[in-house]
């Protein structure tokens, strides 16, 4: 389960790929074939939360991860790589990797 606050020393992923409003269904299936096929079980995984925009233009993905490392061990891992590959070749990748600094809730 995804839970945002600050100082737990998690990486955070926000990463959002710009699509004709025609891919955006096929992008956010394969990444979330990508994620339950192999990315959830990778060392260091902690959780993702995809969305997808009003207007059909982007998929975002929220992940959190324990280290950059354990993220780019992912990365190289060959099991999802067909599934990032063909959300490529109709998606514009923009990845963005950050730290949680402060949270604000409704009181």
């Amino acid at each position: 389960m995804t839970q945002i606050s600050a100082g737990k020393n998690i990486l955070t992923f926000i990463n959002v790929f710009t699509v004709d409003p025609t891919n955006q269904d096929r992008v956010v299936e394969l990444l979330t074939q990508a994620t339950e096929g192999s990315v959830t079980e990778a060392p260091g995984f902690i959780s993702c939360s995809l969305h997808r925009s009003l207007d059909g233009t982007k998929v975002t993905m929220y992940a959190q991860w324990k280290s950059m490392e354990d993220y780019q061990a992912m990365r190289e891992d060959p099991r999802p790589l067909p599934f990032f590959q063909e959300a490529l070749t109709m998606a514009k990748f923009d990845p963005g990797s950050y730290e949680v600094i402060k949270t604000f809730n409704h009181v």
